[in-house]
């Protein structure tokens, strides 16, 4: 099942290809084994880009038969077409699921499917038959253009009069089996996403804090320069600047920080990637936008001071 199964089958099953000469101590690659039946790739609308699909004609009795994903065409036949060339499953752990050594000719080439991670990457699979590579269970894809939980009551009694014991469980839609598995990473991202907003809104309170106190002890400056002929303007751009310098250091100093606790946490978290230029450049303005933001209210207040009452003030 998509997503749902991601992971579970490992790192996938080495084989070899006809024609193929590994280098001295290369190990055969490894390909996701997946047995599928006739109408699978248009039920889920994986177009087939050469060759054809499987038919009921290839059964047990039938020559065996496999279908191939893009990437392992592109990779194992860079400078031919991948159909009618065999593959065979080298795998030693294929004894233990009664799965066949024999050699297999390549029917048809298929856009890759990603089944295990919703984010997609190249995937390395080999389609079987499955009247050739039967399995002790199964999933069953319904294309519909209505309520796709309108069908579970007649298809259940559809399987039920084939099999009275089969049985039939957790059914769902694609849509709903996506959600369920990205539900964890969207409960972090909610979660980091709320830290992410208080510290912002920290980072904002504390420059506007810092920004209200210096022109509050200043005010007697203000007056004095507005005496002698400086316009307000020049006070606004000069408390906003303040501001924007404060959060230019404060950017800078927080990146290298990050950037050398993400080091350390690499070391002991495995998978653990550094961010990229766009992220961090995307951060950084909205910190800086903040805390523009945040220096107008004191930079107007110091605009707007009285001459005569900042004079007067010590």
């Amino acid at each position: 099942m998509p997503w749902r199964d991601g992971g579970k089958f490992g790192p996938g099953l080495q084989f070899t290809t006809e024609g193929r000469v590994p280098a001295p101590g290369e190990e055969d690659p490894r390909g996701r084994f997946r047995v599928v039946s006739p109408g699978y790739f248009r039920a889920l609308g994986v177009p087939i880009i050469a060759g054809r699909d499987f038919t009921d004609s290839d059964n047990q009795s039938a020559e065996k038969v496999v279908i191939v994903s893009q990437s392992l065409a592109q990779r194992m036949f860079p400078n031919s077409d991948a159909v009618n060339h065999h593959l065979t499953w080298t795998d030693p752990l294929i004894k233990f699921g009664g799965i066949s050594p024999a050699s297999r000719r390549i029917i048809g080439v298929v856009a890759d499917v990603d089944d295990e991670n919703v984010t997609p990457g190249p995937s390395t699979t080999v389609y079987q038959s499955f009247s050739q590579e039967a399995l002790w269970a199964g999933n069953l894809f319904v294309h519909t253009h209505s309520d796709p939980y309108a069908l579970i009551t007649p298809i259940t009694r559809i399987i039920r009069e084939m099999s009275v014991d089969q049985p039939v469980e957790r059914a769902a839609t694609l849509e709903d089996i996506r959600t369920e598995v990205l539900s964890p990473e969207r409960l972090n991202t909610l979660v980091f996403g709320g830290l992410a907003v208080v510290a912002l809104a920290i980072a904002v309170v504390g420059v506007a804090g810092v920004l209200a106190f210096s022109v509050s002890g200043r005010t007697r400056e203000f007056g004095i320069r507005l005496a002698i002929g400086s316009q307000p303007w020049h006070l606004l751009a000069g408390v906003v600047g303040q501001g924007t310098l404060i959060a230019a250091l404060g950017v800078a100093v927080g990146t290298a920080g990050g950037y050398a606790l993400a080091v350390l946490a690499s070391s002991y978290i495995q998978g653990m990637q550094m961010p990229g230029a766009l992220p961090l450049a995307s951060a950084a303005a909205v910190l800086l936008a903040a805390a523009l933001v945040a220096s107008v209210v004191p930079a107007a207040r110091a605009a707007r001071v009285d001459v005569m009452q900042a004079l007067r003030s010590d």
